[in-house]
C-alpha cells in the first residue's frame, strides 16, 4: 500500500460541524482567514506524494472511504494551502474543483488528532 498524502487535524473551528449534515468537511492549512477558519478543520500544509485518483482510499484513522472523484485543483490546493472540501456523497462527477468526493457512508468523528491518509493499493 502506497501513501499519497498524510495529515492530522490540529484544531477545529467553532462552526466546523455546520456542514456535517451535508456530508461535507472543510480542511484548511494553518493561517486560514478568520471568517473561513471558523468553518474549518485545520491541518498542516504538506505536499502530495503522487496523483490522487478515483479508486484510491481516504483513511480517517482506521476507517476506509473509497475516493469516487477528484476535483481539478485538489492536489494544487492541498499542497499550496491545505484547503479542500471532503464530500461523502459518492459523486462520480467532480462538480467543484477543490472538492474530493468519497463513497457515501456514515462519517466517523473528526477530532483534534484525527489522522487523514490517502493510499493506493
Amino acid at each position: 500500500m502506497k501513501t499519497i498524502y498524510e495529515n492530522t487535524i490540529n484544531s477545529i473551528g467553532p462552526l466546523a460541524t455546520t456542514f456535517l449534515e451535508e456530508k461535507m468537511i472543510i480542511l484548511f492549512g494553518e493561517g486560514a482567514p478568520k471568517e473561513l477558519a471558523e468553518f474549518c478543520y485545520e491541518i498542516e500544509v504538506v505536499g502530495v506524494e503522487d496523483t490522487i485518483k478515483p479508486g484510491q482510499k481516504l483513511m480517517i484513522n482506521d476507517e476506509s472511504f473509497e475516493i469516487t472523484s477528484v476535483g481539478d485543483i485538489v492536489e494544487q490546493n492541498l499542497t499550496s494551502m491545505g484547503h479542500i472540501t471532503l464530500r461523502f456523497d459518492g459523486s462520480t462527477n467532480p462538480e467543484l474543483p477543490g472538492t474530493l468526493y468519497m463513497e457515501e457512508k456514515d462519517l466517523p468523528a473528526f477530532e483534534i488528532g484525527t489522522k487523514l491518509k490517502i493510499v493506493s493499493e
